[in-house]
């Protein structure tokens, strides 16, 4: 029997025959379109109570990988942090050695191999989006052999880096203590070059849990290792280096082990397919490098220049106490760079526009907001704490004299990362890599030489030059994000895992819309 009233009108039907027909109302016929024309994307937010849902949802899901990820790299930060805390009651000469060791020689090679690392980032991410796992073993392989081949390349850096530093205007007695320490950690180089691409191997998958366990582990052995070498065995730099070598070789071997053992969905084994179609790989990879350098070497370069003003090891310990700080919040947004990385590169893999979109928003809300709170507690503790590094008088207030601009330097520094990682989850390395060379080394840098040097504003006007860059950089990601189109990123990220690998010659896209 049918129905006296009309669907049209969106009146429900009291009659049974409809009723197991599935008839709804008008209202429930279009939500099921819109649903359906939707997909599996997140729903639409329409009003307030949709926003705080939102919000809620994808925080718990960013936080579920980004809090062991940044615990793992606070506990990795750890060892270089340590290493100069103990070095430091040795004396000024050996903390600035270490300084310049860790921040501008060893920091260059982070830089570069965790740039060459990051393309494992956007490829395992997106194909993992894709349910194309069994891709993600050999991916990393490849990572392996490329960084391998990179750490050989860079040996040179560290054998010859007393000239080099010396070239670059460096006092000649840092320099020279410098290049004793960076030649005796190149074994931590290598382990680097495993550490990378199991990290991100992992991350794509979101097993990060186990990567916090091993970091917190390693971090303990390695204070151990620090007490038992420098103030036991009285090895100075030397005992400084061992344990330093021996912490990232554990932790390195660690992880592999994990992969090997436990991730059998996406570890199938040693594959010679790792060999195949290696420069394709290359590129991507030397895209992300760029990337990354560009803006891990910019703040190694404020190190670097400090080193030609007077009074060189004050002016270059404050520097680099400052820059140990600011290193520290950095892990944790590199933590946060990684979740939102592994975010939008599976959310666009699985076709979700909006719900990367939405996962943007939120982690750049959080990150202004911590990156605040710790502007904040600089200021307060601006006079004290300084006292961790070093016990000299005139060092700490050095350190103080400059500690406004770190809490500057760490606002910007909370938005700056993140949106680095949206990038690399979607692919646009080659776009943020001119970015940051316009915005850092054609604006920043000569700024910050003229307020520095020119103008006679110290270690103050060299970093204040260079925060100018770092806004500009972080204001232009920040327009381009909000004017781009997510739909069609989804699309570029599937055509990017049927195409990349060499095995079609057609262009990958990395850049956004």
């Amino acid at each position: 029997m049918g129905s006296l009233d009309s669907p049209l009108l969106g009146k429900k039907t009291n009659t049974i025959d409809d009723e197991e027909k599935g008839w709804r109302p008008q209202e429930e016929e279009m939500k099921a379109a819109a649903e359906e024309e939707e997909g599996y994307d997140a729903p639409l937010v329409r009003t307030g109570r949709d926003a705080c849902e939102m919000f809620v949802g994808e925080s718990k899901r960013l936080w579920t990988i980004a809090a062991p990820i940044a615990f793992n790299i606070l506990c990795l930060y750890g060892a270089n942090s340590t290493t100069q805390m103990f070095v430091g009651h040795i004396g000024n000469l050996e903390l600035s050695a270490v300084a310049i060791g860790l921040s501008v020689v060893s920091n260059f090679s982070f830089g570069f191999l965790l740039g060459m690392g990051s393309a494992l980032e956007t490829l395992c991410g997106q194909a993992f989006g894709a349910g194309q796992v069994a891709k993600l073993g050999i991916y990393m392989q490849r990572s392996w052999i490329i960084l391998t081949a990179a750490a050989i390349l860079l040996c040179p850096l560290y054998i010859f880096a007393t000239p080099i530093l010396k070239f670059l205007g460096q006092d000649d007695a840092i320099a020279i203590e410098a290049g004793k320490f960076t030649v005796r950690i190149i074994p931590e180089m290598f382990a680097l070059a495993i550490n990378f691409p199991t990290q991100k191997f992992l991350h794509a998958q979101s097993k990060v849990m186990v990567l916090a366990w091993i970091a917190f582990v390693a971090l303990i052995f390695h204070v151990g290792l620090l007490c038992l070498f420098i103030f036991v065995f009285d090895w100075g730099l030397g005992g400084a280096a061992a344990a330093y070598n021996i912490s990232a070789w554990v932790v390195s071997i660690a992880q592999v082990v994990y992969v090997v053992g436990w991730c059998r969905d996406g570890w199938t084994g040693l594959s010679w397919s790792a060999f195949n179609e290696l420069w394709a790989f290359v590129k991507l990879s030397l895209a992300s490098a760029v990337m990354l350098c560009l803006e891990i070497w910019y703040m190694m370069v404020l190190v670097v220049l400090t080193g030609h003003l007077d009074n060189a090891e004050i002016a270059v310990g404050s520097i680099s106490i400052c820059m140990n700080i600011d290193g520290w919040e950095a892990m944790l947004f590199i933590g946060l760079s990684a979740a939102i990385s592994v975010r939008v590169s599976n959310e666009l893999g699985s076709g979700r526009p909006r719900a990367t979109m939405h996962a943007v928003i939120v982690v750049v809300a959080q990150s202004l907001v911590i990156g605040l709170l710790a502007m904040a507690v600089i200021l307060v503790s601006r006079n004290n704490f300084a006292v961790i590094f070093t016990s000299d008088k005139q060092l700490q207030k050095a350190v103080a004299n400059i500690a406004y601009l770190l809490a500057v330097t760490m606002v910007l520094n909370s938005i700056q990362p993140v949106i680095s990682g949206v990038a690399i989850g979607g692919g646009w390395q080659a776009l943020v890599a001119y970015i940051n060379l316009g915005c850092y080394y054609i604006f920043g840098l000569p700024l910050g030489y003229v307020l520095g040097y020119i103008l006679q504003w110290g270690p103050q006007g060299i970093w204040a030059g260079m925060l100018c860059g770092t806004a500009l950089q972080t204001a232009i990601l920040l327009y381009i994000i909000w004017r781009n189109d997510w739909s069609a990123e989804a699309a570029k990220a599937s055509e990017r895992v049927r195409l990349w690998g060499g095995q079609d010659e057609a262009k990958l896209p990395i850049e956004p819309s």
